[in-house]
C-alpha cells in the first residue's frame, strides 16, 4: 500500500462531507458502532510498506492510540486537528522519505475490539480509515495493552525501509496509563486468531524494536507521575506531555523523528512556532539516543 499523496484540500473535502466542525465529539466523529473485518488483526496476515515508483524511499510510521474510556479526547484531537497536521508537517519538514502512516486503536485485551490497525497508506486513505475505527470505548483508566501493537508491528508487518535498506521505522504510542507486563497465550489465540504462548511486554517491545524505533507518548494529568513500568522497559523513549498539549502531537513526533535521524535538536525545537518550542524542547529533553550519537540531547 502508500500510494498517492496526501494534501489538506483533500482532507477539507473529506472533513465537510463526515461533518467534522471545532464543536464535534468523539462519538459525532466515529460514526462506526463495531470493528470492520478490514480492521480486525484476526483477519489480517500482514500489512506491507512498500515501496513504488512514486514513492521509491518508503518510511512507515504506525500512530496507536489508547482507545478505551479515559481517552475520547485523544482520539478527537487526532481526527479533528493531529492528523492533517502531522501529514502537512511531515510534508514540510521532511524528517522522513516517503511516510506511509498506519494508524491503530489499542483496547483492553477484554474489549469487542482490543485493536484495530489500517493499512499504511500515503494519502486521504488515511483520515479515511481512521475515520472509519470503532472507538469502542471500553476498558478504563488502568494498566492498557500498548504491547498488543508491538506483537503485530513484529509479527504482521514487513516493511521495504527495513527488508531492503535495513532503515527502521517509527512505532508511536499513545496513552494516558502504564502497560500490562505480559500478554498472555490465550488472548493472543483470541485476538490474533493464531497459536501464541504468554509473552512478556518487554519481549514484544524487543521485538517491534528490531524494525522500528519504538516510543510512547504518555499523557499527563495533573501531577507529572510517569508510569512505572513503561519507564522501566523504554528509558529514554517515553514522553510525557499534558493533556492541554496534545495539540502539539504533530511537532513532538516529527521532532523526534529528526533527532533520531541525526538533526541537531536545538534547530529542530527553533523550526516551530514560538508557542511550541518550549513544549517540544521539554518533550526532548527527556529523550536519551546515546547509541544514536553520545552526548547528543541537551
Amino acid at each position: 500500500m502508500g500510494r498517492g499523496s496526501y494534501t489538506s484540500a483533500d482532507w477539507s473535502k473529506l472533513k465537510k462531507s463526515s461533518s467534522i466542525s471545532e464543536t464535534s465529539t468523539a462519538s459525532q466523529i466515529f460514526k462506526k458502532r463495531a470493528m470492520e473485518e478490514r480492521f480486525n488483526p484476526r483477519f489480517i496476515q500482514m500489512r506491507e510498506a512498500r515501496d513504488s515508483e512514486e514513492h521509491p524511499d518508503s518510511t512507515p510510521i504506525i500512530i496507536g492510540l489508547d482507545s478505551t474510556g479515559s481517552m475520547g479526547y485523544l482520539s478527537e484531537e487526532i481526527a479533528k486537528n493531529a492528523l492533517n497536521e502531522t501529514m502537512m508537517k511531515l510534508y514540510s519538514t521532511k524528517p522522513v522519505s516517503d511516510p506511509q502512516l498506519m494508524f491503530a486503536a489499542i483496547g483492553d485485551v477484554t474489549d469487542q475490539a482490543p485493536l484495530q490497525v489500517t493499512q499504511f497508506e500515503s494519502d486521504i486513505r488515511i483520515a479515511e480509515q481512521l475515520l472509519d475505527l470503532w472507538l469502542e470505548g471500553a476498558g478504563g483508566d488502568a494498566p492498557e495493552d500498548f504491547s498488543l501493537l508491538w506483537y503485530f508491528a513484529a509479527k504482521h508487518t514487513v516493511t521495504d525501509s527495513f527488508t531492503k535498506r535495513k532503515k527502521k521505522g517509527f512505532l508511536f504510542t499513545i496513552g494516558d496509563a502504564d502497560c500490562h507486563e505480559r500478554v498472555e497465550g490465550a488472548d493472543i489465540r483470541n485476538i490474533f486468531d493464531e497459536p501464541g504462548r504468554t509473552y512478556l511486554s518487554k519481549e514484544l517491545l524487543s521485538m517491534a524494536q528490531e524494525s522500528y524505533e519504538v516510543f510512547h507518548i504518555h499523557i499527563t494529568k495533573g501531577r507529572k507521575t510517569m508510569p512505572a513500568f513503561l519507564q522501566s522497559i523504554l528509558p529514554g523513549h517515553l514522553i510525557p506531555v499534558s493533556k492541554e498539549q496534545i495539540n502539539r502531537l504533530p511537532e513532538i513526533m516529527i521532532s523526534i523523528m529528526q533527532c533520531v535521524n541525526g538533526e541537531n535538536p536545538e534547530k529542530v525545537v527553533e523550526q516551530w512556532e514560538e508557542l511550541a518550542r518550549p513544549v517540544v524542547e521539554t518533550a526532548l529533553e527527556g529523550l536519551d539516543l546515546s547509541k544514536k550519537k553520545k552526548g547528543f540531547f541537551f
